[in-house]
């Protein structure tokens, strides 16, 4: 080929290429009801008519195989009465993701920004930051879909199973192991991508203002993936009705009633011998008649298939069909209910009724959304395009959330921060040091920029070792040992950076050990004795890791726990480390002794058992040694706290229905009673030594007595404040006597008992006397 041939040849693919994107870039986002459609002006098109109506003339309007194919994830589209195809399944859990069907990355827009992995978000125990970064993914969300680079803006997020075992590969993705923080993240992320305001009740639930659909998963008790012969299709969770309602429950309660969450998805696993995405009494009677849920309920991908195939609940597959659209699913992720939905009604195992009250949910959330208003472009939300996408304030509130969230877990003769003028040469050692992947954690997205933590300590000292330390990276099976402890014996400090990565814990792998994996723990301790100084230990990993062997050893002076702490994780650390940032991050979780994992992972029982030696689950009431408690977290400043408000000493509360063991029912007590019996708490907070956000906590504990399964202590609230140099403030805190003392009795029923409890905040306890009269 001639040269002047081959360099035409290239300009033509160059253009061909541009042109490409332009078409791309120029795609019009998929809607229904089209004003320029040759279709007839439907009223399921008359946005002047409520949206009830809306759904059930489309719905009405269906054949029955049309209405089948609208059953599952990918639902195609209906030319003869322009409606366009959708998409169910796309996921945004801590950004939008490039898993699922709906979204892709290939377009004009080519990133979006990833916030940390839930669990360290959730370590910043704030509340207004978890609702900004829902409202950021949501409106990144909706500018890839004004794009034409989504197929769907129903996002099935947040994952709001409680942690209860520190092995669960998913575990990383929830907000830990406290039901008031769990629910709490909920309320503010629902929220915040839905583009309601923080406050709740800027969105009229009957109107088409939904800026993205959240979805609360998995519904419920969703929290063992892969251990030993059990696995999430086959399990199944034998639960107390006690621990159901005071722990499983209750962030799903929350999501609906507070955060007004428009999707539910079912789960993989049976309770007590049922199917969650085939119980009636959950799906119908608890979230959408109990609890008021007005959403589309999932399922997740094939628990229908499974039913049959797996678990041998149904018989027939057409079996499986009816009981979930007869318990109150409406969509399937996967092909299930598109094979055999139509067989099922020719069987008569299911109703033509029933698929159209599935469907009438479906195209309400589609119309919801602002999808059949015609193009969305010209709608609400029709400003969002990818100037949005990454822009620089989601990129630095992806920063602040890291920031925030890193929990200083020992720091012994402050050995950090390290000084910037001082420190003239560092080494970098450890697997997780040189990587971005590993930041991220699981059902991440393409990333806005990449920097690892290497590069970003290679910005304070310009003399940087490094070294991987581990051959074959997290799974350390071999150690450069040698090498290591050279380059460690030569420089001022060390920063080992070691933990976990998605090769030990993600969905569909669960851990069998709580140690560090391979030879990490060898390679940290030989590089700890040879260094000049104690050395610093950063950990990667979303569940807790026994790393006893650190946090007693006097020449590992630091370790800091930063989760998997997304984009900007990299440069958090290195922010904090040299002290451009004070840790202020408090734990989501126990860190339990690497002895837990004796505990059978399929025992769902959150309560001890003196009787058989078992521990219990989570600080609420586990009873066993820990490595780090629920809520511990340091930070280079001292704070102190005094109660300043006044506080009852006793709390009196009839009732004509108190029990000889003197408790009440709450149903009984009334709402008016408990409403009355709330209390404002003020604590003043002293911040003795460098500016920071500190994380305050406020705990309720039960006395020592044994009570049928009470708490030990739990979580009344908390409070993240910004305090200056030495500053002092104040925070407050509204007891609720009724919900903070109260616990589930083992009917599942909400009662408070007589008896003792104490507030506590920080080393500060008052004590509280609940008397309980017969009216």
């Amino acid at each position: 080929m001639r040269p002047h041939t081959r360099i035409g040849l290239v300009l033509m693919i160059k253009c061909l290429a541009m042109m490409m994107m332009i078409v791309s870039a120029a795609e019009s986002p998929p809607f229904s009801c089209d004003p320029s459609s040759p279709t007839p002006p439907y009223p399921f098109c008359n946005i002047s008519l409520p949206i009830s109506n809306r759904a059930h003339d489309v719905v009405s309007r269906l054949t029955l195989d049309e209405k089948v194919l609208q059953l599952v994830n990918g639902a195609p589209e209906i030319p003869r009465l322009g409606i366009s195809a959708y998409e169910w399944w796309s996921e945004a859990l801590h950004g939008v993701s490039r898993h699922g069907k709906g979204v892709r990355f290939n377009g004009t827009i080519t990133t979006s920004t990833m916030f940390p992995q839930v669990i360290l978000t959730a370590a910043s125990f704030d509340s207004s930051l978890w609702y900004r970064i829902g409202q950021a993914i949501g409106r990144e969300a909706r500018a890839m879909y004004n794009e034409g680079q989504a197929k769907g803006l129903t996002f099935w997020a947040p994952n709001i199973n409680v942690l209860r075992d520190p092995r669960w590969g998913r575990g990383q993705e929830t907000p830990g192991e406290d039901p008031l923080v769990v629910g709490d993240y909920s309320v503010s992320y629902v929220r915040g991508i839905q583009g309601d305001s923080f406050e709740g009740g800027k969105i009229d639930p009957n109107s088409d203002h939904l800026q993205a659909s959240a979805c609360c998963k998995h519904f419920v008790a969703n929290d063992l993936d892969n251990w030993n012969t059990a696995n999430r299709y086959n399990f199944d969770a034998n639960i107390t009705q006690q621990d159901l309602a005071d722990t499983y429950l209750v962030p799903f309660q929350r999501c609906v009633q507070e955060g007004k969450a428009s999707g539910i998805m079912c789960a993989y696993n049976r309770v007590n011998g049922l199917p969650n995405c085939a119980d009636y009494n959950l799906l119908t009677k608890t979230a959408r008649e109990a609890w008021g849920f007005k959403g589309y309920i999932a399922s997740d991908c094939d628990p229908v298939a499974i039913m049959h195939d797996v678990q041998g609940y149904s018989k027939l597959p057409e079996d499986a069909v009816a009981s979930v659209l007869k318990a109150g699913m409406d969509v399937n992720c996967g092909s299930y209910l598109k094979k055999y939905t139509k067989s099922a009604v020719e069987q008569n195992k299911v109703t033509e009724a029933e698929i159209d009250r599935a469907l009438e949910n479906l195209f309400t959330i589609r119309m919801r959304l602002g999808l059949f208003n015609g193009n969305p472009k010209t709608g609400i939300y029709g400003n969002l395009g990818p100037d949005q996408v990454c822009s620089k304030e989601h990129q630095d509130l992806a920063l602040e959330a890291a920031r925030n969230g890193i929990v200083l877990l020992k720091n012994s003769a402050n050995l950090l921060p390290l000084s910037k003028t001082e420190t003239t040469s560092i080494a970098v050692i450890g697997p997780n040091a040189n990587v971005t992947q590993t930041l991220l954690g699981n059902y991440e997205g393409e990333a806005c920029k990449n920097i690892t933590v290497l590069q970003a300590l290679q910005n304070y000292v310009k003399n940087t070792q490094y070294h991987q330390g581990c051959v074959d990276l997290v799974n350390c099976t071999s150690i450069a040992i040698n090498d290591a402890v050279r380059i460690a014996k030569a420089v001022d400090h060390v920063i080992l950076v070691m933990g976990l990565d998605q090769s030990q814990e993600r969905e569909k792998l669960d851990r069998l050990q709580l140690v560090l994996p391979g030879k990490q723990e060898a390679l940290v301790s030989a590089v700890a004795r040879a260094a000049k100084k104690p050395v610093s230990l950063v950990l990667l990993c979303g569940g807790p890791v026994d790393v006893s062997f650190a946090k007693d050893d006097a020449k590992i002076g630091s370790i800091l726990w930063a989760g998997y702490p997304g984009e900007a994780g990299g440069v958090a650390l290195a922010e904090i480390i040299f002290g451009d940032h004070n840790p202020g991050g408090r734990l989501p979780m126990t860190w339990y002794p690497k002895e837990f994992a004796n505990v059978p992972m399929t025992d769902m029982r959150m309560r001890p058992d003196p009787s058989s030696g078992y521990p219990g689950r989570t600080y609420r009431f586990y009873n066993g040694k820990t490595v780090f408690k629920f809520g511990y977290g340091l930070s280079y400043s001292t704070h102190s706290y005094k109660f300043v408000s006044h506080i009852p000493n006793k709390i009196h509360l009839g009732s004509n229905q108190v029990s000889p063991s003197r408790n009440v029912l709450l149903s009984w007590m009334g709402m008016d009673l408990c409403e009355k019996a709330k209390f404002t708490v003020v604590v003043d907070v002293e911040n003795h030594g460098q500016a920071g956000n500190h994380t305050v906590l406020l705990f309720a504990k039960w006395d020592d007595k044994e009570s049928s399964g009470h708490f030990i202590k739990q979580l009344a609230g908390f409070r993240r404040v910004s305090l200056g140099d030495k500053e002092r403030g104040e925070v407050d805190f509204v007891v609720k006597p009724c919900e903070h003392f109260g616990r589930a009795n083992k009917d599942g029923l909400m009662v408070l008992e007589e008896g003792s409890r104490s507030l506590i905040v920080g080393d500060k306890e008052h004590n509280i006397e609940i008397v309980l009269y017969d009216e």
